[in-house]
């Protein structure tokens, strides 16, 4: 069976495929993917009927290219789909992995900066006490705050960089900066990690279908720089993983070495605007319709 693409919908136009995705929408189309569309401001709104109003019944399998969502809003989707006769190729439990830095760190740990975290309610920052524990082992030296997704590296001083994570005092104060930044977006919770410093070359996107290199791009927020890094040590960690469709960002550190600053799900990691990813979308088209945990 031809695997097929699960599509965000136009907000404004409901029948044609997001704007943002269209491109690439047009180039898996070479390969004889078929898509549907899902509208994904119902789906996390709670409108399953609606979400899924232009999905056929017994459709698919489907490989999910759109916005991000929440694991608990993926698994939704994949049972939702599943009484409608339909399957995503990357399940909920693979999908949880491979997005969220706790699921994936095991697997990269030595390849990626050391990492604490912490499950943590939107708008709830732990008390400086509770950083304090977290952050000891990391310690000491100059670390960084995020969630279990995503980082303010734009607000770099003040929502996540920290020059020394002994200090408490100002650790507590970007991590309090951070949560009400993030507000409800908050991702699972707190991460800390070591801070490790790269050379201005920018990050580079390596794209994984079934522990295969497919394609390699440049991260969406460096589109003209595009480094071509070292993957065998972290094709070993993608297979150990088992996650069929992941990414990961790799940067060069300063003294030479490779690093994994991101692993994400494939399917809802961005392609920097203008990339010819049609041996991404051959590869997909190609992997077959393996069931998640087949």
């Amino acid at each position: 069976m031809t695997t097929s693409l699960l599509h965000c919908a136009d907000p404004l136009r409901a029948g044609r495929v997001d704007p943002v995705f269209a491109e690439e929408a047009a180039q898996a189309g070479a390969y004889g993917m078929t898509r549907a569309l899902l509208d994904h401001d119902a789906l996390l709104a709670g409108d399953l009927t609606r979400a899924l109003a232009r999905v056929e019944r017994g459709s698919g399998p489907y490989w999910y290219r759109g916005w991000m969502m929440p694991p608990a809003v993926y698994a939704t989707l994949e049972r939702a789909l599943a009484e409608r006769g339909c399957v995503v190729l990357t399940g909920a439990a693979d999908f949880r992995r491979g997005h969220e830095l706790p699921g994936w760190y095991e697997e990269f740990a030595a390849l990626t900066p050391p990492s604490r975290w912490l499950p943590r309610a939107p708008g709830a920052p732990p008390p400086p006490d509770e950083l304090a524990t977290l952050a000891a082992p990391l310690g000491p030296g100059p670390g960084v705050v995020k969630d279990y997704v995503k980082s303010r590296k734009h607000e770099w001083d003040e929502a996540c960089f920290v020059p020394e994570l002994t200090d408490t005092a100002r650790l507590s104060a970007v991590v309090e900066r951070f949560f009400a930044l993030q507000d409800d977006t908050l991702a699972g919770g707190l991460v800390l990690r070591a801070y490790e410093p790269f050379v201005a070359g920018g990050e580079a996107r390596v794209w994984w279908v079934d522990g295969t290199p497919v394609l390699t791009t440049a991260h969406p927020d460096t589109p003209d720089r595009r480094p071509t890094p070292e993957t065998d040590a972290v094709g070993t960690a993608v297979r150990e993983l088992g996650s069929r469709f992941v990414t990961t960002d790799l940067a060069l550190r300063e003294d030479g070495v490779w690093r994994v600053v991101e692993v994400g799900d494939g399917q809802v990691s961005g392609l920097p605007t203008g990339t010819d990813a049609t041996p991404l979308f051959a590869a997909l088209a190609k992997a077959g319709d393996r069931r998640p945990g087949g």
